[in-house]
């Protein structure tokens, strides 16, 4: 559940990275973070399909709702790193110019 989640997460942002025409918002940031934690989870699979077998792919419904949150949880903890870039690069200048009003 959660290499599915985080899948559609790097899917998403690659298509978002695509359509843009500049990277002024750093989605490429993102993107390959997404793919990088896809891999991750991708290999992680083989391993479980190589130790356990078929039942890797079956989980219990209490195992599902848990891998869920995680992916979850690492989609949101994925944003708030690239937000966090996004606020130190600054490519639009907005927090600078909202810091010198003051």
């Amino acid at each position: 559940m959660t290499l599915l989640i985080i899948l559609f997460a790097a899917i998403i942002s690659t298509i978002c990275w695509y359509r843009s025409h500049d990277d002024k918002m750093k989605l490429s940031f993102l993107t390959l973070m997404f793919w990088g934690a896809s891999i991750m989870w991708f290999v992680d699979a083989i391993f479980a399909f190589i130790e356990e077998g078929a039942e890797a792919f079956a989980p219990a419904p209490a195992d599902m709702l848990n891998d869920a949150y995680l992916g979850l949880a690492v989609v949101a903890l994925g944003l708030v790193i690239w937000i966090v870039r996004l606020l130190i690069s600054d490519p639009q200048g907005r927090l600078k110019a909202a810091l010198s009003k003051k």
